[in-house]
């Protein structure tokens, strides 16, 4: 018996990347008409983006507090939730991202890293922007007193701050 094929449903599959696709472009535009800085550069296979904060709050915004090997006390990060910015750009799984920070360290994340309640790309700590200085402007951040699975050498290499590239690569 033939399946049934109903449009709306391959509207609602595709609509979450349609939308990213429509921020990211829009996000090129409003830049022409602005000085606001450029905090992230996204290259890869037929892919190349210069995003600016507003960019990144177009796509998604999440907060979370946790603790980090790295700060004193309890921390309150705020960014763009990482499985947000994966859909933005239309990724699947069989891609990974490079993440690379000012000082050229450079990481590999794998996109079953984006997921519900996961981690984001932040840009306020504490509800301030971050500088070079305190590990900004942008920090991949992981909620590690939520999920003990983020407790580990392995994500703590793939929390990289000073975050300022990603380069989308295929395995």
């Amino acid at each position: 018996m033939p399946v049934a094929f109903h449009p709306l449903s391959l509207v609602q599959r595709f609509l979450p990347v349609l939308c990213g696709l429509m921020i990211l472009a829009s996000g090129a535009q409003s830049r022409a008409d602005t000085t606001e800085d450029i905090l992230l550069s996204v290259t890869g296979p037929e892919l190349s983006h210069d995003l600016t904060r507003t960019d990144l709050e177009e796509i998604g915004i999440a907060s979370f507090q946790t603790t980090t090997i790295w700060t004193d006390g309890l921390q309150e990060f705020t960014g763009t939730p990482l499985n947000a910015f994966v859909a933005a750009l239309g990724l699947n799984d069989d891609v990974a991202l490079q993440a690379i920070a000012a000082n050229d360290y450079a990481v590999e994340v794998p996109l079953s890293d984006a997921v519900e309640d996961g981690p984001i790309i932040a840009f306020l700590r504490n509800g301030e922007p971050m500088t070079l200085r305190d590990n900004g402007p942008l920090w991949l951040v992981y909620p590690y007193d939520h999920n003990s699975d983020y407790q580990s050498e392995i994500i703590y290499a793939r929390s990289i701050w000073q975050l300022e590239r990603i380069v989308v690569i295929a395995p």
